[in-house]
Order: structure tokens, then sequence, then C-alpha cells
């Protein structure tokens, strides 16, 4: 007969793994659908989502969350969503955020995550895009600063298209772009070199109104202000 000290529920033991940022970069499924949703969208016409593009974004959230001396844990969270915050495109462009997001809570799952630190993760990606995404926890308001400000010519696959595609002639004539986070000012600033022979600052504005809508959204909830500086004017 067991005694009634053998049937106590015992609390549980929190089995789940500080999972990194390197260690999301170096899991071979991520690797194979960040690959695969860079090639169907270099199909349909879209820029450079791969590798390259999801470094950047996941790098400048992370930094974005260290520079304002947040916990050191929410960086780490943002750069793992800034990595897999584009996976869902391997399905479909549209929704491709929410899709993002429940493909990687299987990837964090079997990595051994814990839960709560997935909810954020998820939450963080479903709300990066723009048409219907709010900034929820710090991690997300970073990655969508980071996402929305990595305009650079090295994401246009055809600079043949720049004088049909207003987005490949926007992205080509960025030079240079860079996030600056003054922490004692509570001030974030995406600064740009544009080349106006190619294009003109307008139609910057033109196609990425809602991006700087979201980003100063973003900037507000971490406590800070947003910043716009094109060829060392400040428009915003």
């Amino acid at each position: 007969m067991p005694q009634m000290d053998d049937l106590e529920v015992k609390p549980s033991v929190d089995q789940s793994v500080l999972v990194t940022m390197d260690d999301v970069k170096a899991n071979p499924e991520v690797q194979i659908l960040v690959n695969k949703s860079d090639e169907y969208l270099g199909i349909i016409g879209y820029t450079d989502h791969g590798i390259n593009h999801v470094t950047r974004v996941s790098d400048r959230a992370y930094k974005i969350i260290k520079e304002l001396e947040l916990p050191e844990r929410e960086a780490h969270l943002a750069g793992i969503a800034g990595y897999l915050h584009d996976i869902g495109n391997v399905v479909h462009r549209h929704n491709h955020a929410y899709v993002s997001a429940l493909l990687s809570y299987h990837i964090l799952m079997k990595m051994g995550m814990s839960m709560e630190e997935i909810t954020i993760i998820m939450g963080a990606i479903g709300n990066h895009d723009e048409s219907d995404g709010d900034p929820i926890n710090n991690p997300c308001a970073a990655l969508i600063i980071a996402d929305k400000s990595d305009v650079l010519r090295g994401r246009v696959r055809n600079p043949r298209m720049i004088n049909f595609d207003i987005h490949d002639r926007v992205n080509y004539a960025v030079e240079e772009s860079q996030v600056v986070v003054d922490r004692k000012s509570h001030l974030i600033t995406l600064k740009l070199k544009v080349n106006t022979d190619i294009s003109q600052v307008m139609e910057y504005f033109e196609i990425f109104m809602s991006r700087m809508t979201i980003s100063r959204r973003s900037a507000n909830y971490l406590n800070c202000d947003f910043g716009l500086i094109i060829n060392d004017i400040k428009l915003l």
C-alpha cells in the first residue's frame, strides 16, 4: 500500500535549455528554412531575405537591447527572433509573420527552450510586420526596428530592375544604413546615406512610411524617440 508521502505531487524540475543565438544560427533546420524562404521570395521578385538579411536583423536587434542596457537575456531573445522572423516565407509571403512564429515554436521546443521564452519570441516574430503588427515586448520592439531599418543596396538581386521597381530602386540607392542608440538621450536613430542620382528621398517615404511609423511606435515602447537622418539631414 503506497504511503501518503508517496502520493504527493512533487514540483516538476525545469529541464529547459538556455538556447543561444549561435545555437539557432547553427541549427540545420533553421538554415534550410532561411535559404528556402529566400529562394522562394527571389522567384517572385522580392529583395534578399536570406542569411545576410536575417543576420543583420538579428545582430541589430541584439544591439538595440544591449545598448539600452535592458536585461542581457532579452537581447539574446531579440537576436533569436531576428534570425527566425522570416522563415514563414517558405510557405507564403502572405501572413508570413504568423507562420514564422509557429515554425519557430516547433524548432525552439525541440531545442529545449523554456515555454516562457518561446512565447516571447513567438510574440515578437508574429508582430514584426508593419501591416498589422504591434510592439508587445522589448525583443519585439527591437526586432521591428532592426527589420525595418535594413534598407541597403546589397539586398537588391538584379540591379537592372531598378528602373522598373521602386522597392529595388530605393534599396539600391541606400549605400549605408546604420542604427544609432543613444541611451542617455532616449533616442534611436536610423542614419542612411542615399545616392539621390538613383532615387530621390521622397521615394523612400513613398514606400516606407508605414515602416517608419511602426519603428517610431517600437522606439516609444522602449521609452525612446525615433529619429531618421538621411544624408546628414534630420527628417524625423
